[in-house]
């Protein structure tokens, strides 16, 4: 049985979320078991390998007004929004485990978040061609990975509370017209992220048939 451990700093940077990841996969090279990073970022605008600065839907001299930052990450995928209020994960993973192949780990990764949606008894789903899950004609949550040496990094985005107002300075994903949504807006009700990121864990440990360890404790 596999194993894996939790990282769970709260409301972080991005760039402080890279320099946990960083850390985290040189660890994992050196043996760790396998690391699910679980955090919030403050408001930011990230651009993957694919991302185009036309999908970006104000200037720039607004963006900055706003607090918005804008970063061109390693990632996969186009362009994303990250916000209070959005679970994000980022998976520390060697993918021996799953004879080097990154589709069927984008597929775990969608299988992990609708699990999550299922245990609060939202119908979450897949789109053909499109990774990312969905519920009904709705966006729910984003996915865009890298990997080094066979170990991934970045993850995936869920919106917990309402996004809106974040994702209207895009074309999320480069998907023009995607509306998105979020657990909350579906629901009806508030929801505390800490409930989510547990969910989160269990159906992770499922999915990936993995054994939770516990918290990451960093060794010397």
């Amino acid at each position: 049985m596999r194993r894996f451990c939790t990282l769970r700093p709260g409301r972080v940077s991005y760039r402080q979320g890279l320099a946990f990841q960083e850390q985290l996969l040189l660890a994992r090279r050196k043996g760790r078991e396998d690391i699910l990073l679980l955090l919030e970022h403050p408001p930011v605008i990230t651009l993957g390998r694919r991302g185009q600065d036309a999908h970006l839907l104000t200037a720039s001299a607004e963006l900055e007004r706003l607090g918005l930052e804008v970063i061109h990450t390693a990632r996969g995928g186009d362009v994303t929004y990250h916000g209070p209020g959005q679970l994000i994960g980022y998976p520390i993973v060697d993918l021996q485990c799953l004879n080097r192949d990154l589709h069927l780990y984008l597929r775990r990764l969608e299988e992990v978040l609708i699990s999550t949606l299922a245990a609060f008894r939202i119908a979450g789903r897949r789109i053909e061609g499109k990774t990312g899950v969905w519920v009904g004609e709705e966006k729910i949550a984003s996915i865009g990975v890298g990997v080094r040496q066979w170990v991934t990094w970045h993850g995936f985005a869920l919106n917990v509370s309402d996004q809106t107002a974040g994702f209207a300075h895009i074309v999320p994903c480069g998907l023009t017209g995607v509306a998105m949504t979020s657990l909350e807006e579906l629901l009806g009700r508030r929801i505390a992220l800490t409930e989510v990121e547990e969910q989160l864990i269990s159906s992770y440990a499922n999915v990936f048939a993995s054994t939770h360890a516990g918290a990451y404790e960093a060794t010397t």
